[in-house]
């Protein structure tokens, strides 16, 4: 089974299991877990996937991300996970933001198995940026999404690469959202934009 259509059947088994799934940690077991596994890395090397990785925060000390995701020795993602169908809000975003703060990791997830936020520090080095670059709900990926998510895979992992693709996905992402805001309720500089081009 190639990398998209394992992703594809872990997008559908939670389509038709996540009704029987009630507890975080039995998210993490039957969606996050084969996530991580069909990224390349093994989930059961404590070389590769720590969970309940401490990453001290400050003067607050034994705070644990779910998962580490380490290659070459060198901490390259963090994972926070919440129960399926828990919203992703700005708490749990906070949360992670410490959590990156403090480590020395350049990617971070916040997922509950179905939605997935990839982070960076796109903006300040170490300092996680507010929004995600690449948001996906794994039961309606799309191509672009799988191919933006598979430089994730353990064999293709390039931080450099990623990072780039960070800031475009990104900046992309605040074009469209601003296009999409305009079309709804365009500006008067957003009119008479168009106003001027239609006159030339």
């Amino acid at each position: 089974m190639d990398f998209k259509d394992q992703i594809r059947f872990i997008g559908s088994t939670i389509t038709k299991t996540k009704d029987r799934i009630t507890t975080e940690e039995a998210t993490k077991n039957a969606f996050i877990m084969p996530f991580i596994r069909a990224l390349g890395y093994d989930v059961f090397n404590p070389l590769e996937v720590v969970p309940e990785y401490t990453a001290d925060v400050g003067i607050k000390k034994g705070e644990k991300v779910d998962y580490a995701i380490f290659k070459n020795n060198e901490l390259i993602l963090l994972i926070e996970c919440k129960k399926i169908d828990s919203e992703l809000n700005i708490d749990n975003e906070s949360q992670l933001f410490r959590y990156f703060t403090s480590s020395h990791a350049k990617f971070a997830i916040l997922t509950n198995g179905e939605t997935y936020k990839f982070y960076s520090d796109t903006e300040d080095t170490n300092r996680m940026d507010n929004k995600p670059f690449l948001q996906f709900d794994i039961t309606k990926i799309k191509e672009n999404q799988i191919r933006e998510l598979k430089k994730f895979c353990k064999d293709n992992f390039n931080s450099d690469e990623i990072l780039d693709s960070a800031i475009t996905l990104k900046y992309s992402n605040s074009v469209r959202e601003i296009l999409i805001s305009e079309l709804k309720e365009p500006s008067e500089d957003f009119v008479a934009f168009f106003c001027q081009k239609n006159r030339e």
